[in-house]
């Protein structure tokens, strides 16, 4: 299990070493099409399309189509998959990760490690977040952790003090009715309704010393965890202080839908590496802080996490092209400075001392946060257990609707979220 610090320092301290721009690849007889898919905003495409560019002006004979997703990202990759059309490589987040390498559609990397896919600069333990069943199932891209983003300027326009790392849930109740109430704006409130983000819930058992799923797979939380986080939000709902459930329904689980980024919340649960990302469709500052907390004693339900993954479709017809790509987005320096920060901090000890001077003040806000948490993260949780993701779509934000529309009271949410885990997950 990853340690609290290794990952830290080796993935944001700032290395001397730098590496040689990786450009010395074979170039292929016959022109190569590979296929890349991955889902995000502008930005990331732009930086994602960049590192293509780099790639194949260093590979002649190659070359890469580029496949951007939104909404329909995880319903469209589920069919080509199914078709067998996956696309060579794809983008895989940390909670869908181990339920797609379980059901055998990304290849282990392991056979290219040390050999197409350098890793003697990597962040120390920094594949374990890779690691599937003891098998390097995807290549993490980035470092970051859960965090809690937030509009700047209506704290200052109320005087109201933003949250804090030692804000506990209780208090951070208060502040939102108390800043919605302040702000006195139609349909906007201090934070998006929560409820169906399982990853929040998450980090919400962590703290009281529970696990979501358990390293055999099996439910970590019980009936009475699970009332207790709908019951959370359904009384911060009636108070005033959270989305209502018409706004809350619209979250797709993605930037761009996001209470936040459509101007009805002022706070938002996320990831800290998304900054950026919030901060692009944002008309005023945007700062982070940590998750709240049950009291200052209790853990603070942070983990470093990688943001995402590279993950080679066990279909793909050209493997080692597709591991040499991997290896040039995460080693080479050229392409490091191309990404920046947007996805998290870069897992390449040289590169993130090559990019350092260059990153802007609002990338520098989320490493800065990532080494503020450093004393306080937890382990890295096991892996999510095959159904994950079905349970995420159809139980666990099904259940949060529900609620928020008063269609079922928390109590018998517990239970039928407790039901639905057994039902769905398979050990």
């Amino acid at each position: 299990m990853l340690s609290r610090r290794d990952t830290l320092r080796g993935g944001l301290a700032l290395g001397a070493t730098a590496l040689a721009p990786s450009a010395g690849f074979r170039a292929l007889a016959a022109e190569t099409v590979m296929r890349l898919y991955w889902w995000g905003t502008p930005t990331r495409t732009e930086r994602t399309l960049g590192v293509v560019r780099l790639f194949e002006a260093a590979n002649a004979g190659v070359k890469i189509n580029g496949e951007v997703g939104g909404a329909d990202y995880w319903s469209k990759l589920t069919t080509m998959i199914a078709g067998g059309n996956a696309p060579d490589i794809f983008q895989l987040e940390p909670g869908r990760f181990p339920d797609y390498s379980r059901r055998g559609a990304t290849r282990p990397l392991d056979d290219y490690l040390g050999k197409i896919i350098r890793t003697d600069r990597l962040s120390p333990g920094v594949l374990a977040l890779g690691t599937v069943d003891g098998k390097v199932m995807g290549m993490p891209l980035s470092l970051n952790a859960f965090a809690l983003l937030y509009h700047t300027e209506p704290f200052k326009e109320t005087a109201i003090a933003p949250p804090t790392s030692k804000t506990t849930w209780d208090e951070f109740a208060k502040l939102c009715v108390d800043l919605t109430k302040a702000m006195g704006r139609k349909n906007v409130w201090a934070v998006g309704n929560c409820s169906r983000y399982m990853q929040t819930f998450q980090s919400w058992l962590l703290q009281r010393g529970k696990l979501i799923f358990t390293a055999e797979g099996r439910p970590g939380f019980d009936a009475k965890d699970g009332a207790e986080w709908f019951a959370y939000w359904e009384a911060l709902a009636k108070a005033g202080g959270c989305a209502s459930a018409e706004v809350q329904a619209l979250d797709k689980a993605n930037v761009d839908s996001n209470q936040m980024a459509r101007g009805n919340a002022v706070m938002t649960l996320s990831y800290s590496n998304l900054l950026a990302a919030y901060q692009a469709v944002a008309k005023s500052p945007l700062d982070l802080t940590a998750l709240p907390v049950l009291n200052e004693s209790a853990p603070s339900g942070l983990f470093y996490r990688p943001g995402l993954h590279w993950a080679i479709a066990s279909t793909a017809k050209s493997p080692e092209l597709a591991a040499r790509f991997i290896d040039f987005f995460v080693n080479d320096i050229e392409a490091g400075k191309v990404l920046g920060v947007e996805r998290g901090a870069p897992i390449n000890q040289d590169v993130m001392a090559a990019i350092a001077p260059t990153i802007e003040p609002l990338e520098r806000k989320v490493l800065d946060y990532l080494k503020l948490i450093e004393s306080r993260v937890g382990p890295y949780p096991p892996p999510f257990p095959l159904g994950t993701s079905e349970f995420d779509e159809r139980s666990f934000r099904s259940i949060a609707d529900k609620v928020a529309f008063g269609q079922l009271s928390p109590t018998k949410a517990g239970e039928q979220l407790l039901a639905d885990a057994l039902r769905i997950i398979k050990p």
